[in-house]
């Protein structure tokens, strides 16, 4: 196979990955990572440094559409960033000393837990009645625009949350993923912000995230330029594509259908780590 070839097929898999990454909301890394190690047979730690650089390109193009529209909760996302980028730090680090057969398997794990988060029924809490002592000190209640009008909510558990993005940051360093089922439970299930909030205040800190444990891998040598060129110009195309394609059209089938292949992505990932494949 010639380098052409091969960057050309990178180039339409990333594309791939951005499209449905950006329809389902579970980020294109969980496509890229088993296409690569899998398909290509690119060491595991490459993969992950590849993956983190195209989060960072995807959530800079756009998290600014968001910030526009007034639903993130930029207070929120720069409170939390405290705690995913330490623990980005912390998981980029482990992952040095971890070998990459057991990092596949926790992927596979996470992946698992990523459709099955997917698969569950959204809430959006609007509850103004009971909220945490500690948010009103550090001002995290806030509102966001519909056609309707302004949608106000409040927000619980802040500590807990705060202790979840720690891990979410742990797993993002660890594996080169968004994170995006820890983040859920961190921001939807414990402290009860609304889900389109949380969905794009989460887009706005993973860039963050993704680049505090990019800076280790970069310093060990796993981000490998020729690689990551067209896998960030596929997965940002996708992405971009794909945020069209979604303001059309539902995406309850699509996300049924991506549930299930990142299921037997992740056992793939499992079954190949257990075995020393990876």
């Amino acid at each position: 196979m010639t380098i052409v070839t091969f960057t050309l097929i990178i180039l339409a898999g990333a594309f791939l990955a951005g499209l449905l990454g950006s329809l389902t909301g579970l980020g294109g890394a969980v496509i890229i990572i088993p296409l690569l190690t899998l398909g290509f047979g690119i060491d595991l730690k490459y993969a992950i440094g590849t993956s983190l650089v195209a989060i960072i390109a995807n959530s800079s193009g756009s998290a600014a559409a968001y910030v526009r529209e007034g639903i993130t909760n930029i207070r929120l996302g720069m409170f939390l960033e405290i705690a995913t980028t330490v623990g980005a730090v912390i998981g980029a680090v482990i992952a040095g000393f971890v070998p990459s057969h057991i990092v596949a398997v926790i992927f596979g794990l996470v992946l698992i837990m990523s459709a099955v988060m997917q698969l569950r029924k959204k809430q959006d809490h609007l509850e103004l009645a009971e909220t945490s002592s500690l948010a009103k000190k550090l001002k995290l209640n806030s509102h966001y625009p519909t056609r309707d009008g302004e949608i106000h909510y409040a927000m619980r558990r802040v500590p807990g949350g705060f202790l979840m993005m720690i891990v979410a940051g742990i797993m993002s360093g660890l594996l080169g993923i968004g994170s995006g089922a820890f983040k859920v439970l961190g921001m939807d299930y414990i402290m009860h912000v609304p889900f389109k909030v949380s969905t794009t205040t989460s887009n706005f800190m993973i860039g963050v995230t993704a680049a505090a444990s990019a800076v280790v891998y970069l310093q060990r040598g796993y981000i490998e330029p020729g690689l990551c060129f067209p896998v960030v110009i596929g997965v940002l195309a996708g992405a971009m594509t794909g945020s069209r394609i979604l303001l059309k059209s539902g995406t309850e089938l699509l996300r049924k259908i991506f549930s299930a292949v990142i299921t037997v992505l992740a056992l793939e990932m499992i079954y190949n780590g257990i075995t020393g494949k990876i």
